[in-house]
């Protein structure tokens, strides 16, 4: 049992995103220099990926979570230490150790990849719109936690190196938990969000083996 209504909870995103306007532009700008810079394969992508997603789950932490989320849920606390934390997690692995790179070509795990990536950004939106939603209560791409966890999937498969393991934890845990609302808070775009670890995990773990044979 929810401790908060379905009508509870889009009022959230309707403050919220009245609240941090406009943060819904500016992650659509990061989001586009994030990829700019992947397709480009500067030898500054890593770090640049890197840190716009560690800016992406930190502000979904901190401004979504604990600021406005929390007013209805308790747990949002805990939800928003943990997105705090996979923050630090891949500001330490990208930023500071510089251990993500970006290749992106055919196989499973580009198609999948860019797929995640063109779901979190134009059609989860799009979605959400098309079954019924209106803006601005609705979640956003960039600023609320499940797109977030969508795009990062999408560009952990498109990185050439192997993702640390410690990395896929946090976004696994929340592929169950956010994802969950697809049914529990009729939020349908969210069904997507509920497979995606399913689909992800094993594709990074196949790279990890992989790579570790070599």
């Amino acid at each position: 049992m929810l401790p908060f209504t379905h009508e509870q909870f889009l009022a959230v995103f309707a403050g919220y995103n009245a609240a941090v306007w406009p943060a819904q532009v500016v992650a659509y700008l990061l989001a586009a220099a994030m990829l700019a810079v992947l397709v480009a394969r500067t030898r500054s992508a890593g770090r640049i990926v890197g840190a716009g997603l560690a800016a992406m789950w930190l502000w979904t932490g901190v401004g979504y979570h604990w600021l406005h989320f929390a007013d209805i849920n308790g747990a949002a606390w805990l939800f928003g230490a943990l997105f705090v934390l996979q923050a630090l997690l891949i500001a330490q692995v990208a930023v500071v150790r510089n251990g993500l790179a970006f290749a992106p070509g055919g196989g499973a795990c580009a198609w999948l990849g860019w797929l995640l990536v063109v779901y979190a950004t134009v059609l989860y939106p799009l979605l959400g719109l098309a079954t019924g939603q209106a803006y601005p209560a609705m979640p956003m791409f960039g600023i609320t936690p499940c797109p977030v966890v969508v795009f990062t999937f999408g560009l952990f498969l498109l990185s050439r190196r192997p993702i640390s393991a410690w990395l896929m934890v946090i976004p696994f845990a929340w592929s169950l938990i956010g994802g969950s609302a697809a049914f529990l808070l009729h939020v349908p775009q969210d069904w997507v969000l509920l497979f995606s670890g399913f689909a992800t995990l094993p594709l990074l773990m196949r790279k990890r083996r992989h790579a570790a044979a070599q």
